[in-house]
């Protein structure tokens, strides 16, 4: 039984080594050497990590997007282009005609799309830093170059070094969020500018993506750039309006760009469920900025919460709030003791050196936000 055993052993672990020996072989080292994205638990948690709508729909509002879902036909393929969605977002976010939708699971999808279409020998995908971990971590998916750019202490774009890489690395994408997650500010219009024009000149084209995923909550509008720049596309997404279990990004832009992109785009990417309930929403838009108009006030006074429990807390443009821990404290240590008070934030300490001590806080509920606050006060007094 003894030696039966002993073999059967050998021989898994022969088979082990063998497939290792495979993925060593056949898997591309900067994949093996990726981790794959976090995502906390938060089951029975108060969930302030991921930057969500806390809040559901009125309840007749639910029982009509449930009525409209029991007549999707699921065992059809969804429409390819999914014209109603297209037609709810023109309406919604002033759209014109003259410019193209391209619609994406989630904008992460998006990102790849573009990222798919620039992989050749020599390109690269720029951004500045800390941003967006997808990022780079799409460009590392498809095989092409990223660099990322630091920002400035104060979290405001360094014009300098950016313009720097810009000319060195010839970027064929590059990425700038307005507002920047995970810091939560706008950046200057004329760097952004400076950037657009380096990005296009006599010997040089690169194509600036304007990441708006935290549009609703933020004080500028980059849909007009269209109209200014022939080498600017806008992103955005409803993830952070209350849908974000749909997973629809958008990309608006000229027909010259979105057409190319569309020929990579994976047919009936957007799912039956996804388009009409995408749809619905987008009928009661009014409701879903209503919804961010409260987590707005609620932004105010968590900025000024946080500032009263001695947290160095950033200004904010979107739906959460960067914050440096108060002196003497441990970043980890915070975020770990609210995980035992049943709350889940997000720690941003040793993500990047410009992060360090620093913790990002989604603006919640009310309700949510009262227990935070009482949490944070009893974690500082222990």
């Amino acid at each position: 039984m003894y030696n039966a055993l002993t073999k059967f052993s050998d021989s898994v672990k022969a088979i082990n080594m063998s497939v290792n020996a495979l993925v060593e072989q056949l898997i591309r080292p900067e994949v093996r050497a990726l981790q794959a994205y976090p995502v906390g638990k938060a089951e029975g948690m108060i969930k302030l990590d991921a930057m969500e709508n806390p809040f559901r729909w009125p309840e007749e509002m639910i029982s009509e997007w449930q009525s409209l879902l029991a007549d999707c036909a699921l065992n059809r393929y969804p429409n390819p282009v999914a014209p109603e969605v297209v037609a709810g977002l023109r309406e919604a976010m002033q759209v014109p005609d003259k410019y193209e939708v391209l619609l994406g699971n989630g904008s992460d999808e998006i990102i790849q799309l573009l990222a798919m279409a620039v992989a050749q020998p020599g390109a690269c995908v720029l951004a500045p830093e800390p941003g967006f971990v997808m990022y780079k971590m799409i460009a590392t998916f498809v095989g092409i170059d990223y660099c990322g750019v630091p920002l400035n202490d104060d979290f405001s774009l360094n014009r300098d070094a950016m313009l720097a890489a810009i000319n060195e690395k010839k970027p064929a994408l590059i990425f700038l969020a307005q507002p920047n997650n995970p810091t939560g500010n706008l950046w200057a219009e004329d760097d952004l500018v400076a950037i657009i024009e380096a990005s296009n000149t006599a010997d040089y084209k690169g194509l600036v993506i304007l990441d708006e995923a935290y549009l609703p909550f933020s004080s500028r509008n980059h849909l007009s750039w269209l109209d200014r720049f022939d080498n600017v596309l806008v992103m955005r997404t409803l993830s952070k309006v209350g849908l974000a279990g749909l997973r629809l990004g958008m990309l608006f832009g000229r027909k010259e760009w979105l057409s190319e992109l569309d020929k990579i785009r994976m047919p009936y990417n957007i799912n039956v469920l996804t388009q009409a309930s995408a749809a619905f929403a987008l009928k009661h838009y009014d409701v879903l900025m209503q919804q961010c108009d409260v987590l707005k006030s609620e932004r105010r006074k968590m900025h000024g919460k946080l500032s009263e429990l001695g947290f160095s807390a950033f200004d904010s443009e979107a739906n959460f709030i960067l914050a440096r821990v108060p002196e003497g404290k441990v970043a980890r240590d915070i975020f770990e003791a609210l995980k035992q008070e049943n709350i889940l934030i997000k720690c941003t300490d040793g993500a990047h050196p410009l992060l360090a001590k620093t913790l990002r806080f989604t603006v919640g509920a009310p309700e949510e936000n009262i227990a935070l606050y009482a949490a944070l006060e009893k974690v500082l007094a222990a």
